[in-house]
């Protein structure tokens, strides 16, 4: 949800790692060694690398995907297990992806080692992402690749942010940038702040976008009146507003495909 009179504006930093953290007590998980605990020793069909190769990586749980990513396990629990146990500790791959570096390296079987690796991946694929959509044309607000973006940005942040993809006049992508930050449910934006940054950039248009951490990706009444205040506004200058887009986990709600951009 999104308000007007909440929050200042505050300026979009890269996330640093904590280099000299005390350390963590960790909590062994659970062994139950056996023969059939030995990776090697399972049907090759069913190990996760051959697995990925002979059939792509979408036939991989996210167990065995996290599994190629940690590569070994620890004492008495091949890596399949230990990914398993992982997985249900924190709740899902996505809460693996956006714990701090305290909390990651707090479980039995991770270290700041892993954590860097992972943070390096993730920057990866929002850069190739970020690729993908430089000569896309983003009036194409469907656009998977436009939601694919959005998503690797967004989708896993804990407070509401909004941002906003500055666009020239064929509609390429010239910035995106992370405009306010607000709480779980709320991040207050300026227009005048807005109207700025289009100027700024040159932009010729803009898709709209901001997160709903509570995963519901239908726009609030809030979220309608600010988007017609941003047209309005950029109107003005002369800047369309193409679409306002809400991450909401793996949903997206487009303004424009639900004809509400008049």
């Amino acid at each position: 949800m999104l308000n007007e009179s909440r929050l200042n504006k505050t300026k979009s930093t890269a996330n640093g790692l904590i280099i000299n953290e005390p350390a963590i007590n960790q909590a062994p998980l659970k062994s139950n060694f056996s023969k059939q605990n030995i990776l090697k020793d399972w049907p090759e069909s069913e190990r996760p690398r051959e697995k990925l190769i002979q059939l792509g990586s979408a036939s991989l749980s996210d167990a065995e995907l996290l599994a190629i990513f940690l590569r070994t396990g620890v004492k008495g629990c091949n890596v399949v297990d230990l990914s398993r146990q992982l997985l249900a500790s924190f709740g899902s791959l996505g809460a693996i992806y956006s714990a701090t570096q305290q909390e990651f390296c707090a479980k039995h079987g991770l270290g700041k080692a892993k954590y860097v690796q992972l943070q390096a991946c993730l920057e990866m694929s929002k850069r190739y992402l970020a690729e993908k959509i430089k000569n896309t044309d983003c009036s194409l607000t469907s656009s998977q690749a436009t939601r694919d973006f959005l998503q690797s940005e967004l989708r896993l942040e804990t407070r509401e942010i909004f941002a906003v993809l500055f666009l020239d006049n064929q509609h390429r992508v010239l910035l995106f940038e992370r405009l306010f930050f607000g709480t779980i449910d709320a991040a207050a934006v300026y227009p005048r702040v807005v109207v700025e940054q289009a100027l700024k950039h040159h932009a010729a248009a803009v898709i709209l976008t901001h997160n709903h951490p509570s995963g519901m990706a239908k726009p609030s009444v809030a979220d309608k009146q600010i988007t017609q205040k941003l047209m309005q506004a950029l109107q003005l200058i002369d800047v369309r507003v193409l679409d306002h887009i809400i991450v909401a986990g793996h949903q997206c709600y487009s303004f424009a495909e639900h004809n509400e951009m008049s």
